[in-house]
């Protein structure tokens, strides 16, 4: 069984004072682990406490003045977090699958070696030279179907509104 993580993007309101983030308004987002779910919260710059010492990433985003603002990709570096959180995570192989190909075409993981498992799955080893750090990644090339629905996932949960600059 898959499990879908329902996070969306920015909800344009403060998660602790439930007031509405306006057009060119600076807000903070982080992502949480909450036990099968990875969710996302949105804080004003006048309610952000600070990013929670659980949280896999947060940065620092403003909300576009206008119609037709290119959305901006999360930080990279919340990106590596989430890569790493998901590989306890069997069944969310599809989405880290693709979170791995966008960190490749990012160039932020290079792949080191590839080979079979005993149950047959196709494994890549891949290293962040940014961390110096070696990992696995299951190859699991979703239908088509499934890659949209992972598609819009990834849209909802690592992608801004705005200008984005992590602090």
């Amino acid at each position: 069984m898959l499990l879908d993580f329902d996070v969306k993007s920015c909800s344009r309101q403060c998660a602790v004072s439930q007031c509405a983030l306006e057009p060119g308004d600076v807000y903070f987002s982080v992502l949480v682990a909450q036990e099968a779910d990875i969710v996302r919260w949105d804080y004003s710059c006048s309610a952000w406490p600070g990013p929670p010492t659980e949280c896999l990433g947060w940065w620092r985003s403003r909300l576009p003045t206008k119609e037709g603002a290119a959305p901006q990709l999360a930080p990279t570096d919340v990106m590596l977090n989430l890569f790493a959180t998901l590989a306890d995570r069997p069944a969310d192989a599809e989405f880290r699958y693709l979170l791995g190909l966008l960190l490749f075409r990012r160039k932020v993981l290079r792949r080191e070696d590839c080979y079979q498992d005993a149950a047959g799955r196709h494994i890549l080893n891949v290293f962040c030279p940014r961390r110096d750090e070696r990992s696995e990644l299951v190859v699991a090339e979703p239908t088509a179907e499934r890659a949209a629905q992972l598609q819009q996932r990834m849209i909802d949960l690592l992608y801004g509104d705005g200008e984005a600059a992590q602090t």
